[in-house]
């Protein structure tokens, strides 16, 4: 067995969000440069940022998570310093890295933020860890990333146990009739084929309603952002909310903010607010799962994946899909986004 390097650190990479008005267009810049979004989504983002004073609630929720962190591996005698940076806004990976340096780090290991392997959750990551090593020259630490963990049974049990929650806040003589609602970002089906974001999700969302029991179930979609022409994953979730009412009458719904760790801008505004809204217009009574957050059980996986790299310790999966890689092949999660079209410059004179 070849010998695991020593590590030093460990990095969460993670998106980034605003934390004020004058932040939001700065930020949804970062965010959507060089990719074909059309500014008019852009503007209806930055409006759904207004609807919370510009402050995305996903840097608080970090900070969360890197304390419950700290907390659990000080418990469990690992001494690793925790170090944060985000792909769209400060601390920046560039300046995480940067400091990670100033302090001596040679070699880290990276928890990213996502679950579930696609380019934008993944491979992206890399890239913006890549070219902030590149540009830090000699000296830059290593960042090796942790793997996958969308089944993972400490992943599941938190998720199965945020269900449980939002069940309780279903009439109790509704329940046995509930329609459960996974959902995740869409994605384009472009990005989608080229990676195991869908396969992942579908497997994490069969292993929770395994331990729920047997009721009906369904994997959607939120969030897309990309021009009407191009196809991504659907259904979306206030679409589908419509479909299954009006073919199945349904009348009580969970839904589970699955491909999320966190509750952010995209959940509490594309669920909370507008899914919310769809229920309420069609009559159906509506709970929605916390994402899993610092549950404790989550907190757990992110030790015991970082003592899988640190001691060569076994790796856990449940289901019907082995453990995910720790590294990725060249050939993973592979995209190649359409490039917005350009403007012809306006003759001079």
């Amino acid at each position: 067995m070849t010998a695991e390097p020593t590590y030093d650190a460990l990095f969460l990479v993670s998106f980034g969000g605003p934390e004020g008005q004058d932040e939001v267009m700065p930020f949804l810049e970062n965010v959507l440069r060089g990719k074909n979004v059309p500014r008019e989504r852009m503007l209806e983002v930055a409006e759904h940022y207004r609807h919370f004073d510009g402050v995305s609630p996903i840097n608080a929720q970090n900070r969360e998570l890197i304390a419950a962190i700290e907390q659990e591996l000080k418990e469990n005698g690992i001494d690793l310093p925790v170090y944060w940076g985000n792909r769209n806004w400060h601390p920046m990976i560039p300046e995480a890295l940067e400091k990670m340096k100033a302090d001596g780090v040679q070699n880290s290991l990276a928890f990213f933020t996502s679950i579930f392997s696609c380019y934008s959750g993944c491979r992206q990551y890399r890239e913006n860890i890549a070219e902030a090593q590149a540009d830090i020259g000699e000296g830059a630490p290593s960042v090796n990333k942790l793997r996958m963990a969308f089944n993972h049974p400490l992943y599941i049990e938190a998720s199965v146990e945020r269900v449980r929650d939002a069940i309780k806040q279903i009439t109790e003589s509704r329940r046995e009739s509930i329609r459960f609602i996974f959902t995740a970002h869409s994605i384009p089906l472009s990005m989608a084929e080229g990676c195991k974001y869908s396969t992942q999700l579908t497997e994490a969302c069969r292993l929770i309603m395994e331990a729920i029991g047997d009721y009906p179930w369904d994997l959607v979609y939120q969030s897309r952002s990309g021009p009407p022409m191009q196809p991504w994953l659907d259904p979306d979730v206030c679409d589908h909310l419509r479909t299954i009412k009006e073919t199945d009458d349904v009348s009580e719904v969970v839904i589970m903010p699955v491909g999320f760790v966190s509750d952010h801008m995209e959940v509490l505004f594309d669920l909370d607010t507008e899914a919310k809204e769809v229920c309420d217009e069609l009559g159906i009574e509506m709970a929605r799962a916390k994402s899993v957050g610092v549950h404790p059980s989550f907190i757990k996986m992110i030790r015991e994946l970082i003592q899988e790299r640190m001691t060569g310790s076994e790796k856990r999966a449940i289901g019907n899909m082995p453990p995910n890689w720790d590294v990725c092949p060249k050939d993973c999660c592979t995209y190649d986004p359409p490039k917005r079209p350009t403007r012809p410059s306006r003759p001079v004179g």
